[in-house]
């Protein structure tokens, strides 16, 4: 059995007597996704660090990874553009604010449209 040793990652342990220790290192652990009555994204448009290019960013989902590629792929299709997932938020390549408002509504989250 390979022991991980990466004494970097070990805040607050300096030494341990058990040589059947092993140490913790805090994995967060992802929650289940609220329902969508309970979500409350933000729809805005932004430019910066796009070379000039406008995207569309979906923010303030709490749940799952797969879950948030799951919305992600359906906004996606459903304004028929390309787009990706990345920390937490979702974006759609171009101005589809109002569409995605609509979208995301009907489904029954909460949504605000920022800016």
């Amino acid at each position: 059995m390979a022991k991980s040793n990466d004494w970097k990652k070990r805040e607050g342990v300096v030494y341990s007597t058990s040589s059947e220790f092993q140490f913790n290192y805090g994995q967060p652990d992802h929650s289940s996704t609220l329902p969508p009555q309970q979500q409350n994204f933000k729809v805005l448009l932004d430019k910066s660090m796009r070379a000039g290019k406008q995207v569309t960013l979906v923010t303030g989902f709490i749940g799952t990874p797969d879950d948030l590629e799951k919305l992600g792929k359906m906004l996606k299709s459903k304004c028929g553009v390309g787009g990706s997932v990345k920390d937490g938020e979702v974006l759609i390549q171009g101005d589809h604010r109002d569409k995605i408002v609509q979208i995301l509504q009907k489904e029954g989250y909460k949504v605000k449209r920022v800016g």
